[in-house]
């Protein structure tokens, strides 16, 4: 068991330093993957961007003509959320105008589509790893066989298994790190996005019935 782990240490970091660097920043990537992995799985959910409690207090308060207080209700820190933004920059928006009645869906459209391009923007760090991690690895693998190509020059064609065991190995290692890596992150970046457009598309819906009462005039 140990000889074969070290084995798999010596084809690692056998190689060139410019291996061993690859295949380290590859290792950093996998560790941002995870964590960015973990991070959206806790923060792009249903209940934490669009909270029924707060929805339905929300609607009770402008369904009694109640505009001010669900729009305080809105903005305070306590109660801060993504539907919270949407809906009180449409709360906002029919306050400030005088035909605000008219105007306050383009101005929850305007604030839904801020919202949902930076909830998308954050899926862009898993985007990212996913498209240089198999390049890096490709990048690897040229080092190393470049690495073995030098040392069977430089031994005259005479090289030994051995002698080029550390390059050949980190040059199929880091491949394959690579796309262990970006495999993995691709399917969870589309999976997140899937679920934000669902995620907004199920919550528009919801909020458009929220205010619908905004478009009488004179509530």
């Amino acid at each position: 068991m140990n000889a074969e782990a070290m084995n798999l240490l010596q084809m690692i970091f056998g190689g060139s330093l410019i291996g061993v660097g690859i295949m380290l920043f590859l290792l950093a990537l996998s560790a941002i993957s995870l964590y960015s992995i973990a991070d959206h799985f806790l923060t792009i959910r249903q209940s934490r961007l669009f909270p029924e409690n707060h929805l339905d207090h929300i609607e009770q308060l402008v369904g009694a003509k109640k505009i001010d207080e669900a729009r305080d209700y809105c903005y305070q820190h306590a109660h801060d959320s993504m539907a919270g933004r949407i809906i009180g920059a449409g709360l906002l928006r029919y306050r400030n105008s005088q035909f605000g009645f008219a105007e306050y869906r383009a101005a929850i459209e305007e604030a839904g589509e801020d919202e949902m391009a930076k909830l998308f923007r954050r899926t862009e760090v898993l985007a990212t790893i996913a498209a240089i991690a198999p390049m890096l690895g490709l990048t690897g693998t040229v080092v190393g066989m470049i690495e073995a190509f030098m040392t069977i020059a430089n031994q005259d064609g005479s090289a030994q298994a051995q002698d080029l065991a550390g390059g050949i190995g980190q040059a199929l290692i880091t491949t394959l790190m690579g796309l262990v890596i970006a495999i993995p992150t691709m399917v969870a970046c589309n999976y997140f996005r899937h679920k934000i457009e669902a995620i907004v598309s199920h919550a528009g819906n919801r909020i458009e019935h929220i205010l619908s009462p905004l478009g009488k005039k004179g509530l």
